[in-house]
């Protein structure tokens, strides 16, 4: 999968998709990530993308001619059009299994706003989805960028370990992860579960199963709706719900 990231902070971007487990999938080849400098698409000679807007207000607006020319260049050299994404509190919602839709993509662009954001003429005209990582507002869009760049990059094959790495995270299957624990196995008198220290894999696994069931009940028990619960998840939530009662 090829990601390119349209910023005005591209050394900001690459700081963090250098480190860790992305800079390793990167130096890999498992996923390639790009970040895109639309400075370098003005035709301004002082090198700004950005004006005051229309109807007053505070804050600048960036141009539509350099977010344009950015993308139509990334278009040819790709020799196609990339599912291109803006970041934006006025966007959809971020959600798991959207990121998993995503991640099946060949190329993917995602557009970094600041300042008071991007002219609109040009989100209509190239804009393909319009995402949010939440109901909250911060300086540019390049963390919610990079959030969605390392939410999809993980799930490419040979990022991780195997499925297993991200198929049992929270909300991959619409339940919370269960709490996890390592060594020693007791600290500040609170002790490791003995069940996880049992080796009894079948026990293990149902405890497992019933922490995310009750974690998901009691912090977002909205996710329900839309889990996948057989008769003992059921009964062992009508049991959880009749005790709290």
């Amino acid at each position: 999968m090829r990601i390119d990231i349209l910023t005005l902070f591209p050394e900001m971007c690459n700081s963090f998709l250098d480190e860790s487990i992305i800079g390793r999938a990167r130096e890999n080849g498992f996923v390639q990530i790009n970040c895109v400098n639309i400075r370098d698409y003005t035709l301004d000679r002082h090198n700004r993308v950005d004006d005051a807007p229309y109807g007053g207000g505070t804050g600048m607006i960036i141009q539509t001619q350099p977010v344009y020319d950015c993308f139509d260049a990334l278009c040819k050299t790709l020799g196609k059009r990339p599912h291109l994404i803006y970041m934006t509190p006025q966007g959809k919602t971020l959600t798991q299994k959207r990121v998993a839709e995503l991640a099946r993509l060949e190329n993917i662009a995602i557009l970094c706003g600041h300042y008071e954001g991007v002219d609109e003429r040009v989100i209509e005209e190239i804009v393909d989805e319009e995402i949010s990582i939440g109901d909250y507002v911060v300086t540019g869009g390049e963390l919610p960028a990079l959030i969605l760049a390392d939410s999809i990059s993980r799930m490419q094959p040979g990022v991780l370990s195997g499925e297993d790495a991200y198929t049992r995270e929270s909300h991959f299957s619409s339940l919370l992860e269960y709490p996890q624990y390592t060594r020693p196995p007791e600290w500040h008198g609170r002790k490791v579960p003995d069940v996880l220290t049992s080796g009894h894999h079948a026990k293990i696994a149902e405890w497992q199963r019933r922490q995310s069931l009750k974690r998901t009940y009691e912090r977002r028990p909205d996710l329900l709706e839309s889990a996948q619960l057989d008769k003992k998840d059921i009964e062992f939530l009508n049991e959880l719900k009749n005790h709290t009662e």
